[in-house]
């Protein structure tokens, strides 16, 4: 056989093998694709590596899932709890979860343990009680977590701060807005040294302290609509402290009196409350309306000097006038315990007096209530 005819033999030869492995891939990526299909639960929508569950009215998560997903959505349905048995199989690619608006309340340990790649937790809109802080992967790449509008009330809070301690080492944005939150524990998110979005919006916050001197990757703080009415200087300056923090303060009911000087200060000298054109004063009455920028010190409806010498004046005689009534208080108790056994003299002879007042008295009831002894003389023997 010919040189020629040899390397056409070789090149067909080649052609089949070639057409061989693409057809085999080809049948492998067809079984992969109905594979994936086949397991898509028959109450949701699947379509690549997302599944569609939402508004199905559904009371657990439907099974099974398709391994390869990598979106799930559960929202608007009536989950009431989560637990290892609702994601019995790993879920290795999955990165988005979606649980809003459920009736959620528990979630229970290792309730999201088969899943070592998520990066969206979505539970806003539900009822959380119960929230294990073994319920998340030992080592989960979390980011975003949205609480929106989760807690049952407002003292539920106490739920959230032991898993913001001990489980979510990689959130950068968190969301716990519309829960009626009252005050924050302190340092509630020192575990998250990667947090650089915190959303407090339209809760009921009146005070802020020590919450986040320890997130200095914080580059985002929301505490609009809130019920803050002056934020003192420690606050202020905990803020400040934070390297390129943005901070939202509007809607919340400033009282523009003495107290609210030191925000008056600071929005002065610096820059970092981004909506400062939008804090307006909620009161007092004549100063409604007024933007805190545009808000003069001598504005502010503050104690005259006159009362605070008055103040000043007072104070010192208050704590005299406490020291003498003291001082008497010892005394009194120092003459009663020196003339303790005349005290007692004096509390027997009261007593036997009592007791012979009552035996004359009850000596003359006898006599009264019985006619014969009343007609005897005293001189009569009887």
């Amino acid at each position: 056989m010919s040189n020629v005819g040899l390397l056409r033999l070789l090149q067909l030869q080649t052609k089949q093998r070639s057409m061989c492995n693409l057809t085999l891939c080809l049948l492998l990526f067809l079984t992969s694709s109905c594979s994936s299909l086949s397991t898509c639960p028959a109450q949701c929508l699947c379509e690549s590596t997302v599944v569609n569950c939402e508004s199905q009215n559904l009371t657990s998560v439907p099974q099974p899932l398709p391994e390869n997903i990598t979106t799930l959505n559960l929202n608007g349905n009536r989950i009431l709890n989560l637990s290892n048995a609702s994601f019995p199989r790993p879920l290795v690619h999955l990165t988005h979860l979606y649980v809003s608006g459920n009736q959620l309340q528990e979630l229970d340990s290792m309730a999201f343990q088969n899943f070592s790649s998520l990066r969206l937790l979505d539970l806003s809109d539900n009822r959380i009680l119960h929230f294990s802080i073994e319920a998340l992967h030992q080592d989960n790449k979390i980011e975003v977590l949205n609480f929106s509008k989760s807690l049952r009330n407002h003292s539920y809070i106490g739920v959230l701060a032991r898993l913001f301690h001990h489980s979510l080492p990689k959130v950068s944005r968190l969301d716990l807005s519309n829960n009626d939150l009252v005050f924050l524990p302190e340092g509630i998110f020192t575990g998250l040294s990667e947090l650089s979005l915190l959303d407090l919006r339209n809760n009921s916050l009146v005070s802020f302290r020590n919450v986040t001197s320890q997130n200095k990757a914080l580059k985002e703080l929301d505490l609009r609509d809130n019920a803050f009415k002056a934020l003192p200087n420690e606050t202020l300056s905990e803020l400040y402290s934070i390297p390129n923090l943005r901070v939202r303060l509007a809607g919340n009911p400033w009282r523009c009196d003495c107290d609210i000087e030191y925000l008056l200060f600071w929005l002065e000298k610096q820059d970092f409350v981004t909506d400062r054109l939008n804090l307006t004063c909620a009161s007092p009455r004549e100063l409604k309306h007024v933007q805190l920028v545009h808000l003069e010190h001598s504005q502010l409806p503050c104690w005259s000097d006159n009362v605070d010498e008055l103040n000043r004046v007072l104070e010192p005689s208050y704590v005299f006038l406490g020291l003498v009534l003291a001082l008497i208080g010892v005394i009194f108790l120092l003459v009663l315990y020196l003339n303790r056994k005349g005290i007692k003299r004096w509390m027997y002879n009261i007593r036997d007096a009592c007791r012979d007042h009552m035996e004359g008295y009850h000596y003359r009831y006898e006599i009264n209530s019985d006619p014969g002894l009343a007609n005897l003389s005293p001189n009569s023997d009887v």
